[in-house]
């Protein structure tokens, strides 16, 4: 059964997040369209010469239902990856939860400042529900989804030939030197989520990678095609293995093909398109190389449907 990824790239600006994020979703869905949700002013569409993608604005207030109504609208649309760039806007754009919950303890609390202290804490709880309710569609949704998150360098105080000095925190790793500008648990409800930095474009470090995701990520190296190649199968009950160093995602059994239930439901698909009999085995022989609905890999009956209908 495909399971949903749900993928975070976090960085700051010249970190690649936005080509990173398109590579991974060409590498996901092949040579299908993705859709991209973008709230940077039509960012994205610089990338439209080198990507197949269809495109959507998405515009302030950045509420959660928002986001969570555009998902759900290229989900329905039958799109196989939903890129969002960036997910960023719906804590700290306009109108986001930062927004939100300063108009909420406005309107608790006015200009009384004691009071403004005491009910900072409840102004979080409507900001904070529809958030997690967000969060809760974003698990439901059939298509992959890769949300980009823009990223801020942490600050430290240091004393530098005795005087106090404000400068960005020096990290090791590059992890705890930025923060994801989003809602402190989300990249953790992800699959998977990475940080990039600007000194190594597209490198990704990893903020949440499972043992069982490992393999299908060169840390030395820019995410590509090739990860997200590999995450689709797995997300279709791939298994993985190494070849020669190289990793490959395979089904559990390569062998098998699809049942006549599945079988009758392509053709029933085929007809809607109103494609002959002649010109559904032509396209399957060209496409697929079989000679029959009979020969179809399990694997690739999902990816077939996804196409007729497409």
């Amino acid at each position: 059964e495909n399971a949903s990824l749900l993928i975070g790239l976090a960085g700051a600006s010249g970190s690649g997040k936005t080509y990173s994020a398109l590579r991974l979703a060409k590498g996901i869905c092949g040579e299908k369209p993705f859709a991209v949700i973008d709230t940077e002013g039509g960012r994205a569409l610089h990338y439209a010469d080198m990507f197949k993608f269809d495109h959507g604005d998405l515009k302030p207030p950045f509420r959660p239902s928002a986001y969570a109504d555009a998902i759900k609208a290229a989900d329905e649309a039958g799109h196989p990856v939903i890129v969002v760039d960036s997910a960023s806007h719906e804590h700290a754009g306009e109108g986001g939860l930062l927004d939100w919950q300063e108009e909420e303890l406005t309107r608790m609390a006015g200009d009384d400042w004691k009071k403004r202290e005491a009910c900072k804490m409840a102004a979080w709880i409507k900001p904070k529900m529809e958030h997690k309710r967000m969060v809760q569609k974003l698990l439901q949704v059939r298509a992959h989804i890769i949300l980009c998150f823009r990223a801020e360098a942490k600050i430290e105080m240091v004393k530098v030939e005795g005087k106090w000095v404000v400068r960005p925190k020096e990290s090791l790793t590059g992890l705890d030197g930025w923060i994801p500008i989003c809602e402190k648990n989300l990249p953790y409800e992800m699959t998977c989520s990475f940080l990039l930095t600007p000194d190594a474009p597209g490198m990704p470090k990893p903020i949440k990678l499972q043992e069982q995701h490992k393999p299908f990520f060169r840390l030395t190296q820019p995410l590509d095609e090739k990860a997200g190649e590999l995450l689709a199968k797995w997300a279709h009950g791939g298994a993985v293995t190494k070849t020669n160093g190289e990793t490959k995602a395979e089904t559990d059994d390569d062998s098998a093909t699809i049942t006549e239930a599945q079988q009758r439901a392509l053709w029933n698909l085929a007809k809607k398109q109103s494609l002959s009999v002649e010109q559904f085995k032509a396209w399957l022989s060209d496409e697929y190389k079989v000679n029959s609905l009979a020969q179809i890999p399990v694997a690739r009956f999902e990816e077939i449907c996804g196409r007729i209908n497409g």
